[in-house]
């Protein structure tokens, strides 16, 4: 819709459909703009799908009137616990895992939208040097693992085999992210895997609300908006028609994970072979919880016998967060959710139609910069973990922390999940792996304070590591590498 330069009124159309779902006073500084912020203001609002934003903001409001369920422990006899698994079993999922990834069967999916960081950078997360000594950014050492993934497939289904397979890589980025992200990837030649294996989209967008409903205006010829969470992966994916890219490549199974986890093994062909063994919709990886007031959300199940989810850490009662487990002497909610999931496509599809129909999303109270400062309003958000009570079969996975949890969300100085906590992590796992590949390690400071770095493309997990390390004294910090 164009608007005339010297218009005195917004668009009269435009205008009855503001009124009919009460935000009327996005207009409210018309006469104050000048014919190109008019334009931008009609244009801002011609680009919101005017119905599912009102059917979604009254849906959300309501729902948060609602009462909740109550909780159920998730019994520790339903969770694949790390202590509990043979090393049959493993090297039986790791070889299933891996012929599936072989066959094309598996691609990967990167939570990496948002908006800002609180890390102190401009730059998208995924871009962050965390301090490893090769000074790899988190996006760098993912790719790299994939493309060690890529060769174990190589090496132990297709001996002399012609070509390798390709695991092909969706990075959900946001409006905020996309450009940058799409720039780094490009001026680093994608990290050595293919362009045409990775695969750019974008989340969506919801409008930040008032308490009441209304939209918050930005400027006086902008609506507020907010990236719709995670959990946007799933509309982003319906609309840009991913689903279909999927299947037209013969993808079955979604390895799906968030950008800020410097130990994530991505396409994981262990978890991969346990999520085909058990033949269920959705699995996700879990690590016990460290204490009760951990900010992790948990697993739980809604009433007796209901549907696993995730409850937030804000929303679980003080007394359950602290409650044990007399016959085990473990919390009793312990089960942390950590953002490492694994989902078939067919599941998929159901989930993207399932989340759009009921509308519902979370409200988060913030500071959103408005016409009038910052002003307390919502922003609205789904997150990757609604999807779970849409599955009608679910399996939880115990990983252990120290392996594969290694967060980064917090700029240095702060308490917890700092790029210094988990570059130690890091260099602590790869210290122990070298050791048990028989090498030595010597520092000139306290050893829980550095440690070697092992290039993804050497090892995976800490397997193959003999040739290179066997009697061979590494002084840390290092990277080992080929």
């Amino acid at each position: 819709m164009v608007v005339e330069a010297n218009a005195e009124s917004p668009p009269q159309a435009l205008m009855e459909r503001l009124k009919d779902y009460g935000q009327e006073d996005a207009f409210a500084l018309w006469d104050e703009l000048s014919p190109r912020e008019r334009q931008l203001l009609v244009d801002d609002i011609e680009s919101l799908d005017l119905p599912r934003v009102d059917r979604i903001i009254r849906c959300s409001l309501r729902s948060q009137g609602l009462p909740v369920a109550a909780v159920e422990p998730v019994p520790e006899s339903d969770v694949s616990a790390a202590e509990g698994r043979t090393m049959e079993e493993r090297e039986r999922w790791w070889k299933m895992g891996l012929k599936a990834i072989s066959d094309g069967k598996l691609a990967v999916l990167l939570l990496s939208g948002g908006q800002g960081t609180r890390l102190g950078s401009s730059d998208p997360k995924g871009c962050f040097n965390i301090g490893l000594p090769s000074g790899k950014s988190l996006f760098q050492i993912q790719a790299e693992r994939i493309l060690c993934v890529q060769k174990l497939a190589v090496q132990a289904l297709r001996e002399g085999s012609v070509g390798s397979p390709q695991i092909h890589w969706y990075i959900m980025t946001s409006p905020f992210t996309d450009e940058p992200t799409r720039k780094y990837f490009e001026s680093h030649k994608y990290f050595g895997l293919e362009a045409e294996q990775i695969t750019f989209f974008q989340q969506g967008t919801m409008p930040c609300v008032s308490k009441d409903g209304r939209f918050i205006m930005e400027t006086p010829y902008r609506v507020a908006k907010a990236p719709d969470g995670n959990g946007g992966v799933y509309t982003a994916l319906k609309t840009s028609k991913l689903l279909e890219d999927m299947a037209s490549r013969g993808i079955k199974y979604l390895d799906c994970y968030g950008v800020d986890n410097a130990l994530v093994r991505v396409a994981d062909p262990t978890f991969l072979g346990y999520f085909m063994d058990k033949g269920v919709d959705a699995a996700a990886k879990v690590v016990r919880k460290a204490y009760p007031q951990e900010k992790v959300g948990v697993f739980v199940r809604r009433g007796k016998g209901g549907p696993l989810t995730v409850v937030e850490y804000n929303e679980l009662d003080p007394t359950l967060a602290s409650a044990i487990n007399q016959e085990t002497g473990r919390l009793r909610f312990c089960w942390s959710n950590v953002c490492l999931h694994m989902f078939t496509l067919d599941f998929l599809n159901q989930v993207a139609n399932g989340l759009e129909k009921d509308s519902i999303y979370h409200l988060a109270e913030k500071k959103i910069a408005s016409i009038h400062g910052q002003t307390a309003g919502l922003k609205l958000e789904q997150f990757i973990f609604d999807a779970f009570p849409y599955a009608p079969s679910t399996a939880l996975f115990e990983v252990l922390r120290d392996e594969e949890f290694a967060p980064v969300k917090n700029a240095n100085g702060s308490n917890f999940d700092t790029p210094d906590s988990a570059r130690l992590l890091v260099l602590r796992l790869h210290t122990r792996w070298v050791v048990a590949a028989g090498g030595f390690v010597t520092h000139s400071v306290p050893l829980y304070a550095t440690g070697v770095e092992v290039s993804p493309l050497c090892s995976y997990a800490g397997e193959n590591l003999e040739a290179i390390c066997r009697g061979r004294t590494f002084h840390a910090p290092c990277e080992i590498a080929f």
